[in-house]
């Protein structure tokens, strides 16, 4: 073969490699799965700046830590337990908005969040809010997005990147917080609804969701459980006669959710062929920091570093009146409701890289590889 022929095979080859980079968007997205998060304010990046609610943190002094210093939509000084996660595995930056105008084309092949403040698995908690964005119109979103990813790659490089992507679900404290155990709200449903009817109903509709999302192709789920919201300082305040302790009635109630949730997670498993889901036990690991916070790096377990009024600065949402404490690392939370940056990142490493009793059955990068 001349050298002429030589420079034509290799200009060929060339030119085939950066056309198929192009029609797969592997150079777009380095090879690396897609991130899909799907939950409450928990882990909003922003969706609830483009709603009318009551419920969001595009203002200062949220933000205060994060990279840009800025107020993003985010609930917490810094960044999220996904965020975080995201960061740890080298999944390619933090999954954009699902609502941000520039959440489309190529950046939907990396994954998106649909994670709304106030939402819940059942559609009419978080109404004292006005707008937010409940699991059903989250699984609404995301089939939008498969639908896009579809057209974008075709169907087989589409079904490729859809089940090998991170999926992960951290919701349900606001169907208790602000839902059945809203004063306003709760009393008249209380009055007829038990407790475990009410935790059933929660299971029922979730088990309906993560199944769809499973013949929405959906294969590497992650399920994080509710975490002890009776300890937050939001119930601190508004619950007196608990004293420095935790409230008991949200804890028992989030236990219970909790045991039924892990029952579900094995139902699932068991039944739909090919899923690999996880249960994170975020009530051990957020309990675990809170009993032993000092152990940790912690000054403060029980009180808001962001607080306007109350013992424990849970009464008002962070905002500007607010005072910040001078260091955020050494508060579990931020605000009345959320963790800290500090503590979402134990928690993050936890799911990582956690044994059985943190993470079931395998933990998040075991399951990336699997």
């Amino acid at each position: 073969m001349d050298s002429s022929s030589s420079n034509n095979y290799f200009r060929l080859g060339f030119l085939f490699g950066v056309l198929s980079c192009l029609l797969l968007r592997n150079c777009f997205a380095g090879n690396l799965p897609a991130n899909f998060v799907f939950g409450d304010s928990l882990v909003d990046v922003g969706n609830n700046n483009y709603i009318a609610t009551l419920s969001k943190a595009n203002y200062r002094p949220n933000g205060i830590d994060f990279p840009s210093h800025q107020p993003t939509g985010r609930f917490t000084n810094g960044r999220t337990i996904v965020d975080i996660l995201g960061q740890e595995l080298g999944l390619g930056g933090f999954s954009p908005p699902y609502l941000a105008p520039d959440t489309v084309g190529d950046a939907v092949l990396k994954g998106v969040n649909y994670a709304s403040g106030g939402g819940g698995i059942l559609n009419h908690t978080g109404k004292v809010f006005g707008g937010r964005i409940n699991l059903d119109a989250q699984i609404d979103n995301f089939a939008n997005n498969r639908q896009d990813i579809i057209s974008s790659l075709g169907m087989l490089n589409a079904m490729n990147l859809l089940r090998n992507a991170l999926y992960s679900f951290t919701i349900g404290s606001n169907d208790f917080i602000n839902n059945y155990l809203t004063p306003v709200l709760s009393v008249p449903e209380r009055a007829v609804v038990s407790p475990e009817a009410f935790v059933e109903s929660m299971i029922s509709k979730f088990r309906q969701q993560l199944t769809r999302l499973y013949l929405l192709d959906a294969r590497k789920i992650v399920v994080a459980n509710v975490g002890p919201i009776g300890c937050i300082p939001f119930m601190r305040d508004t619950n007196p006669s608990a004293g420095n302790n935790c409230v008991d009635l949200p804890n028992q109630l989030v236990q219970y959710f909790n045991k039924r949730l892990k029952d579900l997670i094995s139902e699932l498993s068991s039944n739909l062929e090919g899923s690999l889901f996880l249960y994170a036990d975020v009530y051990r690991i957020v309990t675990d920091i809170i009993e032993n916070y000092r152990d940790y790096g912690f000054d403060a377990a029980d009180s808001a570093c962001c607080f306007v009024g109350g013992r424990f600065g849970g009464l008002i949402p962070c905002g500007p009146p607010s005072k910040v404490c001078p260091d955020r690392s050494k508060y579990v939370f931020w605000d009345p409701y959320h963790p800290s940056d500090a503590t979402n990142i134990l928690i993050a490493r936890r799911l990582l890289d956690g044994d059985l009793a943190d993470i079931y059955p395998i933990n998040v990068r075991q399951l990336l590889n699997a």
